[in-house]
């Protein structure tokens, strides 16, 4: 059985766990029957979202609830299960690879190779992002996108094709392009917002998405679309957003200057 698997970054002693890339594994029958590929409701993006992360969860080493992955997570989110009109759950994913991600279900899984570089606010602001897609339905959007490539289907072509099941190789794809998904500028900055705005509501340390965007620019630097590059196209300019987040923090006498920002030698979940 031929494996899936996302990008993968290695940061040294950061990343010397002993975790799996994240396994996409056999995943016939994933795909509900009837799903519709141009009339794409968000209905269908709920449905297609559940049934693929309760795929992947059974498929991927998922940190156990005495986990301190797990406990550092829930201590963070337990009260933030039910969000802005959103029902939200929290899962965490032991693997190398560097990455977050939120569907439109509702379900939020987190590497725990990114917990072992983010802090606590840094971790805030990166989830409150995510949570910000689901919201604006972005990922409604990405996940239509992923399927229509895995079923190889356009609008034109489609307008009154159903898939009735996707392929081992169809499902595959849709998991990775949903992964890799690029949003659009407007969506990205839209996310920015609410992850900002979420922050501060919640009274957290807004220069903690600073902190997190400025970590982001110094892992993509001196890469050539390296495993980490690919998983985060959808959030380019990291240093620009670092700026834009200073230049809204100032303005609203947030501020605080976290000195140099730079990665860590060891993993911040022990």
């Amino acid at each position: 059985m031929k494996k899936m698997t996302i990008g993968l970054l290695l940061l040294g002693a950061v990343c010397t766990v002993n975790a799996q890339k994240i396994n996409l594994g056999k995943a016939v029958g994933v795909v509900s029957k009837g799903a519709k590929a141009f009339t794409f409701t968000n209905e269908d993006a709920i449905k297609l979202s559940k049934e693929s992360v309760d795929y992947m969860d059974k498929n991927n080493q998922v940190a156990g609830p005495k986990d301190p992955y797990t406990i550092r997570l829930n201590k963070l989110f337990a009260k933030h299960k039910s969000q802005d009109g959103l029902t939200l759950n929290y899962k965490v994913y032991k693997v190398k690879d560097i990455n977050a991600f939120a569907c439109a279900d509702g379900s939020v899984r987190v590497f725990s190779s990114l917990m072992d570089i983010m802090t606590d606010d840094e971790l805030l602001a990166v989830i409150g992002h995510e949570i910000g897609h689901v919201k604006n339905q972005d990922t409604k959007d990405a996940m239509k996108s992923a399927y229509l490539k895995a079923a190889a289907l356009d609008a034109a072509s489609s307008a009154s094709a159903t898939v009735s099941t996707l392929n081992e190789s169809q499902v595959g794809k849709m998991a990775n392009a949903f992964l890799d998904a690029s949003h659009s500028k407007k969506q990205e900055s839209e996310a920015d917002t609410y992850s900002y705005d979420f922050m501060k509501a919640n009274n957290y340390n807004v220069v903690g998405a600073y902190r997190a965007f400025k970590k982001l620019a110094l892992l993509s630097e001196g890469s050539t679309q390296s495993g980490f590059e690919k998983m985060f196209n959808s959030h380019p300019d990291s240093e620009k957003r670092a700026q834009a987040v200073k230049k809204r923090a100032e303005k609203d006498g947030l501020w605080k200057d976290p000195g140099t920002v730079t990665l860590p030698k060891t993993k911040l979940t022990s």
